[in-house]
Order: C-alpha cells, then structure tokens, then sequence
C-alpha cells in the first residue's frame, strides 16, 4: 500500500487506501487521547494526495495546520520513536467563519436550508413544524423569496395578520404558533444565527479547490463560538452534508474522494433527533458515499453515534476510552465488538490501556475487507499543532482567492422588500390627504396601480448580475451570485422553493430545482 495514505505505526504501517477512503469513518476516544491530532494527520494526508477537505474546529487547534510545524519537543520525540524524519510543512487552508470574524462569511439562504432543518435549528415541535412549513409553502405560492431572517420574520407577520385568507387553501394556521416560532426566531437571532442567512450563499465548489502544487485544500470552520449553540452547529453541518449529497453526481468508487467531511463533537448530531430525521441522515451517509463524499464523524465515544450510522463507518480509529461507569464499560464492549477480531489482541482489555497519541486502528484494505484491528502510534503532523495567532489568521485570510468575494454581503429584493411595499401602495399617501381647510368637492379618489408583472428569470438574474458592476473576485461574484439567485428565484419560474435535500425527502411540500 505504498500510495496510501500512513496513519500509524505499530507492527506494520497503517495506511488508508484512498480508494476506499469514501467508505467513510469513525475517530473516537476519551478527552485528552489524541483524537485531534489523529484528525490533523489525515487531513494532511488528505491533501498531500489532492483530496480537500471539510472540518469544523471546535478547540481551535486545527488552524495549526496552515502553519509549518517542526517546533514541537513532543512531536520530535515521537517521530524519532517511530523512526520518522520529520518534514515540517503548512497545509493549504481556506478559514470560514459563520460569525464572520475568523474566517470567510459562511452563509446559506432561508430557502435552502428549509422548513424542516429550520425546524430542528429552532427547536419546534411537530405542530410548529408544520405550521413554518405552510409559511414557506405560501411563500412559495405568492413568489415571495426567502434569503434572510427579516424576510422570514416579515412572511411570519404576513400569514399571522392574513391567516384568514389562507385558511380555505392551506387548513388553519395558528397564531399561538406563528408566535412561538417568532420568539425561537429571536432566541435564534441572540445566539448570532442572523449572521448564517444571506447572500452570497456558500457556493460549495469553494470547498473543492486544490492549490499550487495540486494539495487538496482544507477548509476550516471556527466552531470555538458556535459549538456554543449546539443545535445551529449540527444543523448547518448537516445542512452542508446534504447539499453535497444533492448537488454532486453519481461517480460510484473512484480512486481517491472528491471531498472528506470530519464531522467533530458529532454527538450533537444526534443528540434528541427526531427518528424520521435519523432515518434520512443514516440514508444520506449511505448515499453520498457514491458521490465521492468520505465521512468522518469524530466523538468521544461510539455509543454516541446510532447503529444504523455506525455499521457504515468501515475506516476505524479508536483511542482510549475510560471504563469507571456501566455506560463506559458497554462502549468499551461496543467498540471492541465492532473491529475484526486479532488472535494477538484483547481489544476490550487494551481500548482502557491506551496511552495518548495510541490507538487500535482497523481499515479497509484494496478489496474493501477489513483488516484485523493493530495497535500502533498515530504519526505525527508535519504542520504545527495547536492554535495560531490572529494575525497569522488575518493574513492567510486576507491571501485567500476568496478574500473580497464573501465579505461583500448583498440584500436583494427579497420576501420583506416586497410586502413592505405592498404595505406601503395599500396605505393612503400623506401627501394625497386633503387639508382641513380645503373647500370643494372631495376628489376622486384614485385607484391604486396594477402590481407590477412579476420579473422575468432572465430580468431576475440581469439584476443581480447588473447591480454588480466590474470586479469581482475572478468572475466568483457574478458567477456565485448567479447561482444564487438561480437557486433562490426558482420559485418565480417553477414555482417551489430552493430548499435543501432532506426538506424534500421528509415530505417537503416541494422538490428542490437546478439550474
């Protein structure tokens, strides 16, 4: 296996063949076990073979990796343990940032993340749900575009002041509801949540970009803040993992991925999910793996993940785990159970005995069999380890081909531009008001214009695109843009709302349109 990509040593050389890298995989162990620098280590290999790669950093530790390393004294002492020559080297990397302090503005619109993980972000109950689901649905029907959270909040205020007019088309619509989800909006709002929705959204083809020398980039979300609001965390990497699933074609097995998402702390994926939301993403990560997509989902401990998830996750990385209570003497089985068996090894009694940086390691080999579980040191990084300094930060920020595209953000019109004007043309002009004092006979009172026709697909995206003047990075912010309003305007020519992949598969009132 000389082309694969080396994870550890013990006896033999662990590598992972990149081939079956798409069969995706589990990184797991207690808190200070190493799970961090197993997960830099692979992404550098990663993009040593020109795969890129997705991953949120949670600690703040993983910027490391766009910095050269070779500084580190423990580092050096276990690569001399493992009769290693260190080669230290930084790794291209793309920051992003939802907050949009540390890193490019990572953005989706209200329509493409949908009623449904909407939903979940804003922890509704199932009458709720349904309720946001009629307000997107009529939204759709009045071609009233959603990209941001005040063109949310303005539909919401729409259909509760109007919700007698759509009571005969759509069924009752209740204002208790539509006062709930306005408040979780709000609690939303307070946790930074605004900052995710708008324009330009994230074109996911700038997270499948290789650099100079053909490395894979690795992109990196800030998470240190937004793991604080568990719910928005899971729910927009989940929403990403969707759009992958849809937007990608079919490529079956090919030699190397396409993409590799670590999913980090990903208990708070499935932490209170819904069975039917559990059902589509166990589907979804069967699935994507056609795409080319390879999934990594990084925990503490394998219990965290669900056995339809789990029995899909092929390439195994175990670190210690710690069995002081019944709960962590059943993962300690779980995870023993769930390795091909090595006559040399008690796997349940060596996962308590691990030292740090150790682990027990079970991969596919060529023909997609796994290989029996060895014990070895996972090797170390060749970029630093640890966190870098805001400067260092703002500088490959600044550097970045994306910098000037993402930063500059844009407010179409949109849902809430629109029924504030019919508001307004519905409303008297002041100026129109006859004085007190006037004499005569009372004017004629005029009637209001017709509305105008609503404008064209190719109106709709000569506006953007016109509003945009020159510049630009590359041709990306017209292009992007585009794209954008291609997926967002489809409402006007298909009538259904962009939304993303699972809001359509759990009975989304309609499928999502390309363009």
């Amino acid at each position: 296996m000389s082309d694969g990509i080396l994870i550890a040593k013990g006896t033999d050389d662990l590598e992972l063949v990149p081939q079956m890298a798409n069969r995706h995989g589990l990184i797991a162990g207690a808190t200070g076990t190493g799970k961090t620098v197993t997960l830099q280590t692979m992404a550098e290999g990663f993009s040593r073979i020109g795969v890129p790669v997705f991953m949120a950093d949670v600690k703040g530790d993983l910027a490391g990796m766009s910095q050269s390393g070779g500084n580190n004294p423990k580092i050096a002492e276990r690569a001399k343990q493992l009769g290693l020559t260190l080669n230290p080297q930084a790794v291209p990397v793309v920051f992003w940032d939802i907050f949009r302090q540390q890193g490019h503005p990572a953005r989706a619109t209200v329509s493409e993340m949908g009623p449904l993980l909407l939903s979940r972000m804003l922890d509704l109950n199932d009458t709720q749900e349904s309720v946001l689901t009629l307000v997107f649905k009529i939204a759709d029907d009045n071609g009233l575009v959603l990209l941001d959270m005040k063109d949310l909040r303005a539909m919401l205020q729409h259909v509760g002041d109007t919700a007698d007019q759509f009571q005969t088309e759509y069924g009752h619509i209740s204002a208790a509801s539509i006062g709930t989800i306005q408040l979780n909006l709000l609690a939303l709002e307070q946790q930074g949540g605004d900052d995710l929705f708008g324009e330009p959204a994230l074109d996911l083809s700038d997270l499948m970009q290789t650099a100079g020398h053909g490395n894979g980039v690795v992109n990196i979300l800030a998470a240190d803040k937004l793991v604080g609001a568990p719910q928005v965390y899971a729910t927009f990497l989940l929403w990403l993992l969707s759009e992958l699933f849809e937007q990608l074609p079919e490529i079956g097995d090919p030699p190397k991925p396409k993409l590799v998402f670590f999913f980090d702390e990903a208990h708070l994926l499935f932490t209170d999910c819904p069975k039917p939301v559990l059902d589509k993403i166990e589907q979804v990560v069967r699935l994507v793996r056609s795409k080319g997509i390879g999934v990594y989902f990084v925990t503490q401990n394998p219990l965290d993940v669900p056995d339809a998830v789990l029995g899909q996750l092929s390439n195994r990385v175990q670190h210690a785990l710690r069995a002081f209570t019944p709960r962590d003497q059943k993962a300690v089985k779980a995870a023993a159970e769930t390795f091909r068996s090595n006559p040399r090894l008690n796997t349940a009694e060596v996962i308590t005995q691990l030292a740090v940086g150790e682990a027990l390691i079970s991969l596919l080999d060529e023909t997609g069999t796994p290989g029996e579980v060895q014990r070895g040191f996972i090797v170390p990084p060749a970029s630093r380890v640890g966190a870098i300094t805001s400067e260092e930060r703002q500088r490959i920020i600044q550097n970045s081909v994306l910098f000037g595209h993402y930063e500059k953000s844009v407010d179409r019109e949109s849902a809430y531009e629109r029924l504030k004007g019919r508001a307004e043309s519905a409303s008297p002009s002041r100026n129109a008001q006859p004085s007190p004092a006037s004499q005569g006979p009372s004017p004629v009172p005029q009637q209001p214009s017709p509305e105008k026709p609503r404008s064209s697909w190719t109106d709709s995206i000569g506006s953007v695109l016109g509003q945009l003047g020159g510049g630009g990075r590359r041709e990306g912010m017209a292009e992007a843009l585009a794209k954008s309003a291609a997926r967002a305007i489809g409402s006007q020519v298909g009538r259904q709302i962009v939304r993303g992949v699972l809001g359509g598969i759990l009975g989304g009132s309609t499928s999502r349109r390309r363009y």
